[in-house]
């Protein structure tokens, strides 16, 4: 069963009831006003039978059907939705012509068909005439629910049209907890299709929440800029909902002052055993800063390979003004545990009682850090940030695309070591805010488990014992065929390069005749290097996620491929990643207090999360006809 995501709740009795208290207008008629009637179809707390009773009892059409929806409505909040079904196209050839009625006929039909068929169909169903006048409560319950199918069938754009048009109809209170809404599910959308959507003059609060996301997105790096498109905007749309405050976290970017430094340490562990990594990363930083060609601004590399703390401390005292790294998780740690005594001891001299000696300690501005790491603990602070290319991020940001790409059951195949089982429970978290269906996970090992493994999870193992014991009782004439479970829609592989074609192999042949195969998916950590033909072949409609920057073919690929021909995928992605993280200075303050700005990297679109987490959003392509090709 899919989550409902609750962007908006449904109108309660109390809201209605003070939109019902606006609509001052009765028509009067033989049951009563259009009020009454407005109030009795708002909710239906009897039970069906007793609405079914009073329908057979009423000798007015109106009230009949009145009551015979207001059955329907029972029926579905009973969840029995075979019956409101039933009941709704029994009444529909004889139903009271009357605009509320239809109206409400249509809406009942739309809910019970958003259970029993596809978001789609509901949507198709739940389409009102421009020539209705309805109450506005009817109208609130239309555009409430309109918007909640669009979110169930991932329409953001819809979804927020719906909201748009649903803030006319609410009291301030309720209208500014969904223009929140509003803004909220923008804020993951891509600018450019923010931006296909901002000229539409028919609904004119719609367009101009577009407006504002598009320019809240595009000059967010850009303080002076984004000011004075502000302003514009508000100057021309005096009267929009966001025109008199602007969103909270638009504001904190509005406000928050860029890094703007001229000295940029940057420390990595150049010797030892980690230094092929550096290294990349290293070229990517340098590749970057040519780039820009700032002769203002200085870049200085200390090697963290004896000791990170002591490295960081030279940085320090040469005047460093942001630092890129360290790379390890430990030196990370190391840095931590000497600041905080460090903090510890500027404490306790400062309460200290001796005079002289507090006025004497200053405790220093704190330097901006961008960790080339994530840390299991830390404590958030305004200029610390992390930027890792995490495995388990990738896979938390998969669980995200598969739901998107319209998956409701997904299968997981792991490797069964430390980093398989990191990478699955990650997949599985981010899952479960995004569906209440149980992901299955099999965790496989090398060799011939690899084979059983797959079979068990597909379901053939069980099929091919009941074939067996079918045998022993019929006889071995018995021609039979196995069967594979049909009740999966992906499968999600995690696994190393060596493993992946095999494990697509095995797959790919306990697919029974009788079951359409399911799409396939991995991550960047499956990738083979140096992949052929016949490799690509061997992949045939996988989908894999990476680096956008390796997805291609340009120039700078090329360039990278020559000058360091030796490098693998890895180090290839430490690259970029060096070459985003100097980018990402300029930028980082804004992309914290803004979390809906993205920028996007060589490494991916990426985002700040408030605790000052880098997040990455991967690119996918696909194995198709001997070749990979970009999604």
């Amino acid at each position: 069963m899919l989550k409902s995501l609750n962007t908006t709740k449904f109108v309660s009795v109390a809201i209605l009831s003070v939109i019902l208290a606006g609509c001052g207008v009765s028509s009067p008629n033989s049951t009563g006003t259009t009020a009454t009637l407005a109030t009795s179809l708002a909710s239906a707390p009897l039970a069906a039978n007793v609405y079914l009773a009073q329908a057979a009892n009423s000798k007015d059409p109106q009230q009949r059907d009145t009551n015979l929806l207001l059955a329907a409505h029972a029926y579905i909040n009973a969840n029995d939705y075979a019956a409101a079904q039933k009941l709704l196209k029994s009444i529909l050839p004889s139903l009271t012509q009357s605009p509320t009625l239809l109206a409400e006929h249509k809406y009942l039909t739309a809910r019970v068909l958003e259970h029993t068929s596809t978001y789609s169909d509901a949507l198709k169903t739940l389409n009102y005439p421009s020539s209705w006048s309805l109450p506005s409560w009817q109208m609130t319950a239309y555009h409430q629910f309109k918007a909640h199918l669009y979110q169930l069938d991932k329409q953001p754009i819809e979804q927020v049209r719906e909201l748009s048009l649903l803030t006319t109809y609410l009291p301030p209170a309720q209208a500014n907890e969904v223009n929140n809404t509003i803004w909220q599910v923008l804020q993951p959308m891509h600018e450019q299709t923010i931006k296909t959507f901002t000229q539409d003059a028919k609904t004119p609060v719609f367009a101009g929440w577009l407006q504002l996301a598009y320019i809240a997105k595009h000059y967010a790096v850009d303080p002076t800029q984004l000011v004075r498109y502000l302003g514009e905007w508000q100057k021309q749309n005096p009267y929009h909902p966001a025109a008199a405050k602007l969103p909270a976290d638009l504001d904190r970017a509005l406000n928050a002052k860029p890094f703007t430094p001229k000295n940029i340490a940057v420390l990595l562990p150049l010797t030892g055993p980690r230094a092929n990594a550096a290294n990349a990363i290293r070229q990517g930083i340098l590749a970057s800063y040519m780039a820009k060609q700032n002769d203002q601004v200085a870049v200085n590399f200390y090697d963290t390979a004896n000791d990170a703390a002591s490295a960081y401390q030279q940085a320090l005292t040469a005047g460093a003004e942001f630092i890129i790294g360290p790379l390890l998780p430990t030196e990370i740690e190391q840095i931590q545990v000497m600041n905080a005594a460090n903090t510890a001891t500027t404490n306790a001299l400062t309460n200290a009682a001796n005079p002289e000696k507090t006025a004497n300690t200053v405790a220093a501005a704190p330097v901006p850090q961008l960790f080339l790491n994530q840390v299991d603990k830390f404590t958030p602070d305004p200029n610390k940030f992390y930027f890792a290319l995490s495995p388990a991020q990738e896979a938390a940001d998969a669980a995200e695309h598969l739901y998107q790409d319209g998956v409701t059951m997904p299968l997981l195949l792991a490797s069964n070591d430390a980093l398989g089982k990191r990478m699955a429970e990650s997949f599985i978290q981010a899952w479960k805010k995004k569906s209440d269906n149980v992901v299955e996970v099999y965790y496989y090992d090398g060799g011939d488990q690899m084979k059983t493994t797959v079979q068990d999870a597909l379901g053939v193992r069980d099929s091919q014992a009941r074939i067996a014991r079918i045998k022993e009782l019929l006889g071995n004439s018995v021609q039979a065929d196995f069967r594979s479970r049909q009740d999966i829609d992906a499968i999600y592989m995690i696994s190393t390069p060596q493993d992946l074609t095999l494990l697509k192999a095995f797959i790919d042949v306990n697919f029974s005749v009788f079951t359409q195969p399911v799409p396939l998916y991995t991550s960047s950590r499956s990738r083979v290097e140096n992949e052929s033909t016949q490799t690509a072949q061997d992949l045939n409609n996988l989908t894999l996620s990476d680096a956008p920057w390796l997805m291609q073919n340009g120039e700078e690929n090329l360039m990278v491929n020559t000058l360091f021909s030796g490098w693998n995928n890895s180090q290839k992605r430490l690259f970029v990643m060096g070459y985003d993280a100097m980018d990402l200075i300029g930028r980082l303050a804004q992309m914290r207090s803004f979390t809906g700005y993205q920028f996007n990297g060589r490494s991916g679109a990426l985002s700040v999360s408030p605790d000052g987490i880098v997040n990455r959003q991967l690119s996918w392509g696909r194995y198709q006809r001997g070749s990979f090709r970009q999604l």
